[in-house]
């Protein structure tokens, strides 16, 4: 990866003008990411990552606004009142607890025999995630969090096998959604809503023998997945049986690096699957999972800033890769491996916050979700 071109500025006003614009209405080109037509949940990687729920869009937005260090001048604090509120409204609560589901638009007028909506608007796991990230970026007291409902709910999701469901009464059970029960778990700091061991041994049987994580057992390595498994095998605490330093072997650890090292290409960008292309949203699953692993010094930042900078849409925001058209989700993921591997010699304009790569969120974001998500303890 010699012979790289210096870097350009990179457009902060741009990738900030993006996500502003996006909270305050799709526009027409990113309407493939709205909920109303589509409602996978995938928000880490693979052949259908646009097609996210709108909950899913507002936090890769703000996020990004995180990032730049601009969410109190792009959305001030007159504003932010009505995006807690809007979060808030999107808290649901059932036989199956509490959670918060993708979006109002498949909440019908409400309905005084049914005020839960019954199996029809049942609360969503990734987007239970979101949400609680979404509301500590934007400094909420979390004074409206039902803690018990959440962790009833996180039980509801959970399967025979140790995964966790998105919707406790069905959908696709995976890595993905067992990433995102474990940092609800470690966001609210009490473990009662699983069977930790369970998880622990499904997120194992993982492991591929490529050296990645499919997003089952037996499935092909994913570097989106790969990176949901690290950060949950980090965050779960110490059980009787293991730790952080004892879920993975030294063999694996280093089959884990091999692969995820193979996986930054000559263009610096990172592809999520032996022999495919670049994806910027790669760069971040694959390079915070070599990070987890205590291997970012193999990652090539000038490389990866490089391959960055050529994924800059000429209108703002980050693409999936070069000559694309750019998207909040690519937009916030470029940021967000920015701020793990900062490039050298670089910029005033590339100087990006440090990020928690365990929860995807800066030091200070997660700072404050540390204060406010716990339930209160009475003092000792």
């Amino acid at each position: 990866m010699s012979d790289l071109p210096s870097l350009p500025r990179l457009n902060r006003n741009g990738h900030a003008k993006l996500a502003q614009l996006c909270l305050s209405g799709l526009p027409f080109s990113q309407v493939e990411v709205d909920s109303s037509r589509y409602t996978s949940n995938n928000i880490f990687g693979g052949t259908i990552a646009h097609r996210v729920n709108r909950l899913a869009v507002v936090f890769y937005c703000l996020g990004t606004l995180d990032l730049l260090g601009v969410l109190e001048s792009k959305v001030p604090e007159a504003a932010r009142p009505r995006w807690r509120e809007w979060f808030w409204e999107q808290q649901t609560y059932g036989k199956y607890g509490t959670g918060f589901r993708p979006g109002p638009y498949m909440t019908p007028e409400h309905n005084e025999a049914d005020p839960n909506h019954g199996e029809y608007d049942v609360p969503h796991l990734i987007m239970t995630y979101t949400a609680l990230l979404s509301l500590a970026i934007l400094r909420d007291d979390f004074s409206k969090l039902d803690r018990p409902g959440i962790l009833h709910f996180v039980r509801s999701c959970q399967q025979e096998d140790g995964s966790f469901s998105a919707l406790p009464n069905g959908g696709e059970a995976d890595l993905r959604t067992t990433y995102c029960a474990i940092v609800i778990c470690s966001l609210l700091d009490d473990w009662s809503g699983m069977d930790l061991e369970r998880a622990i041994t499904y997120i194992q049987r993982c492991s591929s023998h490529e050296g990645g994580y499919g997003q089952t057992p037996d499935g092909e390595a994913l570097g989106g997945t790969t990176y949901c498994a690290l950060a949950s095998l980090k965050l779960a605490p110490a059980t009787t049986t293991s730790h952080w330093e004892t879920r993975i072997t030294p063999a694996e650890r280093a089959r884990t690096i091999r692969w995820l090292a193979a996986n930054q290409l000559s263009s610096g960008g990172f592809c999520g699957r032996t022999n495919k292309v670049a994806d910027a949203c790669y760069c971040f699953w694959c390079g915070a999972s070599l990070d987890m692993l205590g291997a970012g010094d193999v990652v090539d930042r000038t490389a990866l800033a490089t391959f960055m900078s050529q994924c800059q849409f000429k209108f703002g925001g980050i693409a999936k890769a070069p000559g694309e058209r750019a998207d909040p989700y690519h937009t916030y993921l470029s940021l967000a491996a920015l701020a793990v591997f900062q490039p050298p010699d670089a910029d005033e304009s590339w100087q990006l916050p440090q990020l928690d790569p365990l929860w995807n969120a800066t030091l200070d974001t997660a700072r404050w979700a540390r204060e406010h998500i716990p339930a209160r303890r009475s003092p000792s």
